[in-house]
């Protein structure tokens, strides 16, 4: 699975962007989990928000009621609504996913990452 992020860029504070990540190669099927990260300058990388493939999404606390992630019926695309941004929301945003493969011993999960987008919030 090769994953692609884009719409990143320049905003300013109370602005939105929309990112998007596209999955495609094999295995697409077998993606379950897909999330978005952020890494902020100096800073570790942090879960943004999480959406399973049944549809259910889980968020990081900071962004909980202005960010929302979604996922196309086909399941290899994802996206992050962002809205009403802050300063602090800046940072290299990453696409993940977990895929699921079934194995002989039963399942083995594998990470793929995307190279990520930069999204800076002016203040």
């Amino acid at each position: 699975v090769q994953l692609v992020e884009s719409g990143g860029g320049l905003v300013q504070a109370g602005g939105s962007l929309r990112l998007s990540c596209v999955a495609s190669g094999r295995n697409i099927d077998s993606i379950d989990t897909m999330n978005w990260y952020r890494q902020a300058p100096g800073k570790q990388r942090v879960l943004v928000a999480a959406i399973t493939r049944s549809g259910s999404t889980n968020y990081g606390d900071s962004v909980k009621g202005r960010f929302t992630i979604s996922r196309d019926n086909a399941r290899t695309t994802v996206y992050l609504q962002m809205n009403s941004l802050k300063h602090d929301d800046t940072g290299v945003y990453y696409c993940h996913a977990d895929i699921r493969l079934p194995t002989i011993e039963g399942t083995s999960v594998l990470e793929e990452w995307g190279q990520g987008t930069l999204v800076t919030v002016s203040s």
